[in-house]
């Protein structure tokens, strides 16, 4: 009987593992945004703005900001640390505002809001099936 507590303790739920994955999943996401980022400021990008010196201020700072954020929080989800879902909510929050609030300054990209939007409630889908879980296992 204890044996048997003991290993429903110890073994992940789906749930949890499903979370592990769309956290790592999530990370090489990140990785990959935050390399497009530097591929733009370091002149790799075609278009107008396809260098750092070339770019307004406006792009600058943000471009800057999320070549640094994407990759901080793609460590941080893939290592699942606490402050890796913080760090993303930061970096998607400021490219969601640049691509809808600020769409003028920078371009109307709805699309980027969308998935953010979606990557959320993935996530908080997750935490409370896993917070649930973690509930109903401690009644028992």
């Amino acid at each position: 009987m204890m044996e048997e507590q003991l290993r429903q303790r110890i073994e992940p739920s789906l749930a949890e593992t499903g979370f592990v994955w769309f956290m790592r999943l999530l990370s090489i996401y990140c990785l990959a945004l935050g390399l497009s980022y530097w591929i733009r400021l370091i002149g790799l990008h075609q278009g107008m703005l396809w260098r750092f010196d070339l770019m307004p201020w406006q792009w600058q700072t943000a471009a800057v900001s999320l070549a640094i954020l994407f990759p901080v929080a793609a460590s941080g989800l893939w290592m699942r640390a606490p402050w890796g879902p913080v760090v993303w909510f930061g970096a998607a929050l400021v490219e969601t505002a640049m691509y809808t609030v600020f769409e003028r300054i920078f371009a109307a990209k709805p699309m980027v809001g969308i998935t953010n939007l979606l990557i959320l409630t993935v996530y908080i889908a997750f935490r409370a099936i896993i917070f649930l879980q973690g509930r109903e296992r401690r009644r028992r």
